[in-house]
């Protein structure tokens, strides 16, 4: 017979190597194994020669001694492959803003093109003059707190990004004011989610929450309680989102049920989903 002690001392001993095999796992394979997610996002209003219009979302990069130049050059060439017909880059392309970082991650990003251009946000990470500077000096459009307008088939399709902390209604409605036609919001939280959704609009590109990072099963991820939408497709009102579980990694580096991507996202007209 054995023992209630020696069966619980064997279940722990059981559950600890578990959890030390499923650490070593995020930290060796699972954050360096990049994927492409394909998902489909409904936009009111958008126009029919909009519908199928592909954008490529790249966010969360990292770059740092934690998430080295071998994984951005993967992320980059798996979205290149993909051949959207325009590029976003979500923000937090470095960690805490740390300058020796800067430089070299604009240029491992520098081969990133689209035939409708690469769009590019900050995030709290980033800071408000180097960072945007180096995205630039490699022909990037950065928005910030700023929209442009584009031409796709003939239709025009607006884009509008802000920063971080722009978090105000009344100030992402500001950088909105006069738009026109079908507006995409860049913003690199996804708690923008509510202000867009006051504001009406129609769709909503984020990043920020690296999916949780690390999702426990049967617990799922801590820092989905602050957030809207985690990861993925998401909706409030007659907004929807989608949010990329991104590239990198923060605090530590570990990914646990939770690989990193780059996410190809398909606008179609709402009416059609």
């Amino acid at each position: 017979m054995v023992s209630r002690r020696t069966a619980l001392k064997g279940i722990l001993a059981t559950t600890a190597g578990a959890l030390a095999g499923t650490g070593l796992y995020g930290v060796a394979y699972e954050r360096h194994h990049i994927g492409v997610t394909n998902a489909e996002l409904p936009v009111s209003g958008l126009a029919p020669m909009l519908d199928g219009l592909r954008v490529g979302l790249l966010t969360d990069v990292h770059h740092s001694r934690m998430v080295p130049a071998r994984d951005v050059t993967i992320a980059v060439e798996l979205l290149m492959a993909a051949r959207p017909d325009l590029i976003v880059l979500g923000g937090d392309y470095v960690t805490w803003g740390e300058r020796a970082y800067v430089q070299p991650v604009a240029e491992l990003l520098a081969p990133l093109a689209a035939p409708h251009g690469v769009f590019a946000i900050l995030g709290n990470h980033d800071d408000d003059r180097d960072m945007p500077a180096a995205l630039t000096a490699k022909k990037f459009t950065v928005l910030k707190d700023q929209r442009t307008r584009i031409h796709v088939r003939g239709e025009p399709l607006e884009i509008a990004g802000i920063r971080f902390w722009t978090r105000r209604a009344a100030d992402v409605a500001r950088v909105l004011r006069g738009a026109q036609d079908t507006t995409i919001l860049l913003a690199h939280d996804p708690r923008r989610l509510t202000q867009a959704a006051a504001l009406n609009v129609p769709a909503v590109l984020s990043g920020h929450t690296h999916g949780g990072q690390v999702v426990m099963p049967g617990v799922g991820a801590i820092a989905r309680r602050q957030f809207p939408v985690i990861a993925g497709l998401g909706r409030q009102a007659n907004t929807n989102i989608f949010v990329s579980r991104g590239v990198g990694t923060v605090y530590v580096p570990i990914r646990v049920n939770c690989p990193p991507e780059v996410a190809v996202v398909t606008l179609r007209r709402q009416s059609d989903i």
